[in-house]
């Protein structure tokens, strides 16, 4: 099984009503080179697309399962889409309380992904 992990320094949680998304994110940094996950949704609901470092690794209703825990997330990709994220089949991301952010994003995609969601 490959895995993907992502050690993310910083959160954040952008509505944006000009597009009409709302995006959650976790990055190692703010260099546009540094590694995220973007989690993004219609503001009033509906598919979840799922990326990770680049718009080329992504795919929405990618995911399966996302549980948060104390040191973050486990995100299980659906398998059937391993191919778009270079078959990983699930990534971590690193989120430890220190994660500035980190409250706001989780709360948020609790919201966001309904029954996907699970606490650990």
């Amino acid at each position: 099984m490959t895995e993907i992990a992502i050690k993310a320094a910083y959160a954040s949680v952008v509505e944006d009503d000009e597009e009409g998304f709302l995006f959650v994110g976790f990055a190692e940094g703010e260099a546009e080179d540094e590694a995220y996950v973007l989690f993004r949704q219609p503001i009033g609901g509906g598919p979840v697309w799922f990326e990770v470092t680049d718009e080329s690794f992504g795919a929405e209703d990618a995911l399966d399962r996302v549980v948060a825990g104390p040191k973050g997330l486990e995100i299980a990709l659906r398998s059937a889409l391993a191919g778009r994220f270079g078959w990983a089949t699930s990534v971590t991301v690193k989120a430890a309380a220190h994660c500035e952010g980190r409250q706001e994003a989780f709360a948020a995609l609790a919201a966001m992904l309904g029954p996907l969601w699970h606490e650990a």
